[in-house]
């Protein structure tokens, strides 16, 4: 059983435990001195870590350490600007005998990917709009292997088994009360938006059956998903004998989902379903990331800061 999950890890705190490594590089320092530096996962979680000077000696065996790899390491708990991470004192590659629990170390959404799945299925199923209707259950049809599995992100919001379909069922719950109180929305047209937006994560990240990511694929670093998507959707409603005019609306709504140009989208939503997408997105990826931060603080007390959400601290209340 691992005894030192991420998220309770304290400042100042000695330990030897495993890790999964998510990510592995040698990098050269300001001092031209060469140093380790890890991004390691347990099922509560990421931090960041560092061997510092590492040898010409210690290379053959650190340069076999590739992601997805297990490591044992004896650490200590530092604070850099604001953020916890590790400064690792040694570390090996796990081996047999150590004997892990997988279930320890991979990151996985709160709910069966079946399960999510089927939500999500029958959410289209009630559409009224035929072709509407048509479309999503294709498109959910034709990626179900890969849904079963995939992150909707490499690191941030949703990075875990499942993730992908998580983060797309709680937008459709929101999205369907959200067509309650504005009646005005196409509740059709709004949860399509909500299937198909980040759809194409599973073209533009690089994962394994266990949910994780070790980085973005050919298509994904030249195109992303954004682009990706709207490709997608393009051949796809004219396979589907789609209305253009419906077609170009649901091409919107991938494009506009991130808002700002910085972030991918070079036009902000043009209708109130795209409008409502984006705010759905936005509530449910920053839900997540305050849920992940406050995991393992204790109440009146602050967690670290955190980069997705500008840096800020987040307080957990004392009732909690």
């Amino acid at each position: 059983m691992k005894e030192h999950y991420i998220c309770f890890l304290q400042t100042n705190e000695e330990l030897t435990d495993f890790f999964m490594v998510k990510t592995i590089a040698i990098k050269l320092g300001s001092n031209k001195k060469q140093y380790l530096d890890l991004l390691l996962c347990d099922n509560s979680g990421e931090i960041t870590a560092k061997k510092w000077d590492v040898s010409d000696e210690e290379l053959p065996s650190l340069e076999a350490i590739k992601e997805g790899d297990f490591i044992k390491a004896k650490a200590v708990v530092t604070e850099w600007n604001g953020m916890r991470q590790l400064k690792i004192l040694k570390l090996r590659r796990a081996v047999e005998q150590d004997a892990l629990e997988l279930s320890d170390y991979i990151k996985a959404a709160p709910e069966k990917s079946g399960d999510m799945l089927a939500f999500i299925r029958s959410a289209a199923e009630r559409m009224q709009d035929e072709q509407l209707k048509a479309l999503c259950l294709r498109v959910l049809d034709d990626n179900r292997e890969r849904l079963l599995y995939y992150p909707a992100a490499m690191k941030n919001h949703h990075a875990e088994l499942g993730g992908l379909l998580y983060h797309t069922k709680r937008m459709v719950m929101m999205g369907e009360r959200c067509c309650e109180v504005y009646t005005n929305l196409n509740r059709d047209l709004l949860i399509t938006g909500v299937i198909i937006h980040d759809m194409q994560k599973i073209n533009e990240i690089d994962a394994d059956e266990m949910g994780i990511s070790t980085g973005y694929t050919f298509e994904g670093q030249l195109l992303g998903h954004i682009v990706q998507g709207i490709c997608s959707i393009d051949r796809l409603a004219e396979e589907l004998g789609m209305d253009r005019e419906k077609a170009v609306m649901l091409e919107h709504m991938i494009l506009s989902h991130h808002y700002e140009p910085e972030y991918g989208s070079p036009k902000k939503p043009l209708f109130p379903e795209a409008e409502a997408l984006h705010y759905l997105d936005i509530v449910d990826a920053r839900m997540y990331d305050m849920e992940a931060a406050l995991r393992g603080v204790q109440p009146g007390e602050f967690s670290d800061k955190v980069w997705t959400l500008d840096n800020r601290k987040l307080y957990k209340a004392e009732d909690q």
